[in-house]
C-alpha cells in the first residue's frame, strides 16, 4: 500500500539495530572463559599437594624408586620445591619411601640376575641418589666370594658362546663382557685362564 500523502516511509534500520546489539554483548563477554571440563581445568584448580601426591604414587606404582628418583620427577613437572620436599617427608614418614629398602632390593636383583660387580653396583646406587651410607649397608650383602662367583658365571657363559672360534677372540670378548659389568682386569684374567685351561682337560662345567 502507498504511503499516505505527505508521509514519508521511515528507512528500514533492523540490520543496523542487530548489529549495534551483537557489538554489545562482544564487549560484555569475557575475553577469554576459563575451562570448566578436561586436563586443564584439574591443572588450573588443582591444589599443589594432591598433584605431587598422585605424581609420586604413580612414580611407585610403576616401579620402587629413590627419593631422590622422586624429586626429580617433581622437579620435570615443575612442582614447587617446598612442596615437593613436605610430600615426600610425608611418604618418607609412612614408610612409602624407603632408600635403605630401595638400595637392599636394588643390589640382591641386579647382581643376582645381571651379575652386576659391587663396582657398577656403586655406580649405580649413586646415579639414583642413594645415600653412601645405604649404598655401603646395601653393598655388604655381596662378600668377595659372591662377586667371584658370579664373575665365573658370566667367564662360562662368554666362553660357551665362543666354542669354536680363536682362542684370542674368546678371551677379548670375555673380557669386555665382564669388564661391562664393573669386574676389574685382574680377577677377570685369572677366572679366563682357569676356564679355558678346564676346557683344555676336559673338566670344564658345561
Amino acid at each position: 500500500m502507498d504511503a499516505e500523502p505527505g508521509l514519508e516511509r521511515a528507512p528500514d534500520d533492523a540490520p543496523a539495530r542487530a548489529g549495534r546489539r551483537r557489538a554489545t554483548r562482544n564487549r560484555l563477554a569475557p575475553a577469554t572463559e576459563p575451562p570448566t571440563t578436561g586436563s586443564a581445568a584439574v591443572d588450573a584448580e588443582a591444589d599443589p599437594e594432591a598433584v605431587a601426591r598422585t605424581i609420586v604414587l604413580r612414580q611407585l606404582t610403576a616401579a620402587p624408586r629413590s627419593r631422590h628418583q622422586l624429586a626429580e620427577a617433581l622437579a620435570r613437572r615443575e612442582v614447587p620445591e617446598d612442596v615437593a620436599d613436605r610430600v615426600l617427608d610425608r611418604f618418607t614418614e609412612v614408610g612409602l619411601i624407603d632408600d635403605a629398602a630401595y638400595a637392599e632390593m636394588l643390589v640382591r636383583s641386579r647382581h643376582a640376575e645381571r651379575g652386576l660387580s659391587r663396582r657398577a653396583l656403586t655406580m649405580e646406587l649413586r646415579r639414583k641418589g642413594v645415600s653412601p651410607e645405604d649404598s655401603a649397608t646395601a653393598l655388604d650383602q655381596v662378600g668377595d666370594d659372591d662377586e667371584e662367583q658370579a664373575a665365573r658365571a658370566l667367564v662360562r657363559k662368554k666362553l660357551r658362546a665362543t666354542r669354536g672360534l680363536d682362542r684370542e677372540v674368546r678371551m677379548r670378548r670375555a673380557y669386555g663382557a665382564l669388564g661391562r659389568k664393573g669386574y676389574g682386569p685382574g680377577l677377570v684374567a685369572r677366572l679366563v685362564r682357569e676356564e679355558l685351561a678346564a676346557e683344555e682337560d676336559g673338566t670344564a662345567d658345561d
